[in-house]
């Protein structure tokens, strides 16, 4: 089992940036794609970011251009820079680790973080 913790959440106005972290224990942590997913209130859990151990990257159409998913595999770190922020980008932010399959849906993630809460201003 992979432990996840998420770490830079906080409360930013509009148009601020804030960058997540997420560090990971395990040895396998170069080989598994990683990703972030988010859930406001009221809301189901949707698909943010994703990266492919092959440093690959997918993105939810509504963070493009504005949201940067990385890592550091020396770190077992993986990173969300978040710029441009919206208040509809207030939820609280999490981490997970893929057991491989459709990078946009949260069942091909076993391991999750316990979230971050991002609060967006306007």
């Amino acid at each position: 089992q992979v432990q996840l913790v998420e770490s830079g959440g906080g409360l930013v106005q509009a148009g601020d940036s804030l960058m997540l972290s997420c560090a990971a224990s395990t040895r396998t942590f170069s080989t598994q794609a990683m990703g972030w997913f988010r859930q406001a209130p009221g809301k189901e859990r949707e698909f943010v970011a994703a990266i492919s151990w092959a440093k690959g990257t997918y993105y939810a159409d509504s963070v493009k251009g504005r949201f940067t998913i990385s890592r550091d595999n020396a770190k077992n770190t993986v990173y969300l820079q978040m710029n441009s922020l919206k208040p509809e980008d207030t939820a609280v932010y999490y981490c997970a680790a893929s057991t491989g399959g459709n990078y946009y849906d949260a069942k091909s993630y076993a391991d999750w973080g316990q979230g971050t809460q991002v609060t967006v201003s306007s």
